[in-house]
């Protein structure tokens, strides 16, 4: 075989590599542009949530830096969107104090949302003598004798979107439901407040029925 031949049976396959190459480019670029367009054309809405209520059995400040409570919360979220499925992979609610910490996280368990679908959850929160930094204790045992406590109720996940037989990658879930809640100033338990009703010995439930913010 002559030399002329060898480069013509090589350029041959250089140019078919190129055009596999270039024709599998052009196939993903058509893929992801009708993705793009189905993805605009539906606008996915993120999900909307509510703190409902709050039950409290246990708020105890006494001891110096150290906080026990136990709280039951009920979230209500609601998928927005027409044509647009919501996977709820994973769920921690926790609450924080003036950026602290206070409860142990509560995970949620997974589960699909469907189109305008609303789910009701109604986790335990609590925590058995967590550290409170002591500037933030000195400011809780102040609201505690003043009968009302500020907090933040927060859900940390992660969700994946689906739209018809696509389903997205894991985008990050974070929502705030702020609350005040009246608390008994002896530290013995709970006070009715304003806006709470007696479900038990030192149980008390709050009508909160506030919307959090949320962020994707």
């Amino acid at each position: 075989m002559s030399v002329k031949e060898c480069d013509h049976h090589t350029g041959r396959k250089r140019i078919l590599f190129q055009r596999i190459f270039w024709g599998i480019i052009v196939f993903l670029f058509l893929v992801l542009l009708t993705i793009l367009l189905i993805w605009a054309i539906l606008r996915p809405t993120k999900p909307t949530f509510i703190l409902s209520d709050i039950t409290v059995s246990a708020f105890n400040a006494t001891q110096p830096n150290l906080l026990t409570t136990n709280f039951q919360i009920t979230l209500m979220s609601r998928n927005p969107n027409d044509h647009i499925g919501i996977y709820y992979d994973r769920l921690d609610t926790y609450i924080t104090y003036r950026s602290q910490q206070i409860t142990y996280r509560t995970s949620i368990p997974p589960s699909y949302q469907g189109h305008k679908e609303v789910d009701v959850w109604s986790p335990g929160v609590y925590g058995t003598d967590v550290p409170v930094a002591p500037f933030n204790f000195q400011t809780l045992s102040q609201d505690q004798s003043n009968g009302n406590f500020y907090a933040i109720v927060k859900v940390d996940g992660r969700v994946r979107w689906k739209v018809g037989t696509f389903i997205s990658g894991h985008y990050h879930l974070y929502v705030q439901c702020p609350a005040y809640i009246s608390v008994r100033n002896d530290g013995t338990g709970v006070d009715m407040g304003a806006n709470g009703a007696y479900i038990g010995a030192n149980v008390v439930k709050y009508q909160i029925d506030r919307r959090c913010s949320v962020s994707l």
